[in-house]
């Protein structure tokens, strides 16, 4: 319950601003609204103010504005109210709106996000990518990359940080040769890696860490750690001989570990220590009972910087999001990264745990992803009516209905193939769904 709830407050508020956009823009101009709904399909609930019928649809997955004239093929007066009796630069306007309230409802929302909670950011991620551990068997062993090793570049893609490593590498499609530059030595070498698909969303990873170690905030009492000898203050540096960098993979491995006894290295007042735990059963999962940081940099911005790093995080999220989508056509992206709407409510849901600010982020992400893909030239999207405006403009004469017809048409196959692959994807990720399909196991 807590899921749907979470995706239909998400999902809900990303189409009301959209579509406010819309039809913001539409009364600016003097266009008559029809009709405004949230939802596609059977009216559930409408009322009426004005010229407009306001309504909520059966289903769910979008909305749409209806405007007087908006289409060759609607009743037209020739009325000045009309949508087509507007210039081509207010119609631009119009449907330019609602992306252009997806973006800002981003910039806002993470801008709150930011300034209620602050900002937490691993050390090690802007600090340049030097290797700190190789994962044994990864593919990064394979290709002979070795400790104290600095990657500079990921297939022609300049590398100066962690978090630029992480990104190139993530976004390639797995099981793909790419070449990495890195200097040994004081020498430049060159490798060649196959990445590997991990997670549920099969990010590439070539199994590279760097040179740090969660950190025990606290133990909590009675539990496993505790009885271990564990202390807060210690650092753990690896897990029966394996090196572990980071929370997530710590966390990985004591979750994969229930009831089966661990070596545990730390760092202690500047020493090693070895230590033995043995998590216990939890539900699905293994428990010690530690509560785990990474070493970081944090700090609360006041509103304006707020704002200037939801800015400034916004932009670098909208080129990564135009790095995937040529990355798809390229074949350098793998499809299985895309998520449609039940990937979406399962997010939804996992952040609604973790509590609101979480939840938020989360729609700041999914509203900027929202607006840029709505501006994407494919017809049937705000970017696709756009782009025929814009060609009739070229052309100085507008086309006809036959010719609008057709694009419109692409643009909808596109849609499809799009929506089947990302529902597709959604389903094979729901583990008893995905052993259904022979054709997976």
């Amino acid at each position: 319950m807590t899921t749907l709830i979470a995706f239909l407050f998400v999902l809900g508020v990303l189409i009301f601003v959209h579509e406010l956009g819309h039809f913001l823009a539409a009364r600016r101009h003097g266009v008559r609204v029809l009709t405004f709904s949230l939802g596609f399909g059977p009216k559930i609930l409408k009322v009426t103010r004005g010229d407009t019928e306001y309504c909520i649809s059966a289903i769910p997955l979008g909305g749409y504005v209806k405007m007087a004239g908006e289409s060759p093929e609607d009743p037209r007066q020739g009325k000045p109210d009309e949508f087509l009796s507007k210039t081509k630069w207010q119609r631009f306007q119009i449907l330019f709106a609602g992306p252009a309230m997806n973006i800002l409802l981003a910039v806002v929302v993470l801008a709150f996000v930011l300034a209620q909670q602050g900002v937490r950011i691993p050390v090690y991620m802007d600090e340049p990518a030097v290797i700190g551990s190789v994962m044994s068997g990864s593919p990064a062993e394979s290709a002979g990359l070795m400790n104290g090793d600095r990657i500079t570049s990921v297939a022609g893609d300049e590398i100066s940080s962690w978090r630029d490593l992480e990104i190139a590498i993530g976004i390639r499609r797995p099981n793909r040769d790419i070449s990495i530059d890195v200097i040994r030595g004081g020498q430049p070498r060159t490798f060649t890696v196959r990445p590997v698909a991990q997670g549920r969303y099969e990010v590439s990873d070539i199994g590279v860490l760097p040179d740090a170690s969660p950190i025990i905030m606290r133990v909590i009492p009675g539990d496993p750690a505790e009885g271990a000898g564990l202390k807060a203050g210690d650092s753990i540096i690896s897990v029966n001989g394996t090196r572990v960098a980071t929370r997530a993979q710590l966390i990985g491995v004591i979750s994969k570990s229930a009831e089966t006894p661990l070596e545990l290295t730390l760092r202690r007042d500047g020493g090693e220590v070895k230590l033995n735990a043995t998590p216990e059963r939890r539900g699905q999962g293994g428990w010690l009972g530690v509560e785990l940081a990474e070493p970081s940099k944090s700090f609360t911005p006041g509103p304006l910087q707020a704002l200037r790093m939801s800015v400034e995080t916004n932009i670098e999220s909208s080129g990564l999001i135009f790095r995937t989508l040529g990355g798809l056509f390229t074949g350098e992206t793998s499809v299985r990264q895309l998520q449609g709407p039940v990937g979406i409510a399962q997010l939804s849901g996992e952040s609604a745990q973790e509590g609101l600010m979480a939840l938020l982020s989360l729609m700041a992400m999914l509203s900027i992803n929202l607006g840029i893909l709505n501006l994407m030239p494919v017809p049937v999207l705000d970017g696709g009516h756009i782009l025929i405006m814009a060609l009739e403009g070229i052309a100085r004469r507008d086309f006809s209905m036959q010719v609008k017809e057709k694009m419109l048409l692409a643009g909808f196959v596109v849609l499809m193939m799009l929506m089947v692959t990302v529902i597709y994807n959604d389903l094979t990720r729901i583990s008893w769904l995905e052993r259904l399909m022979p054709w997976r196991n």
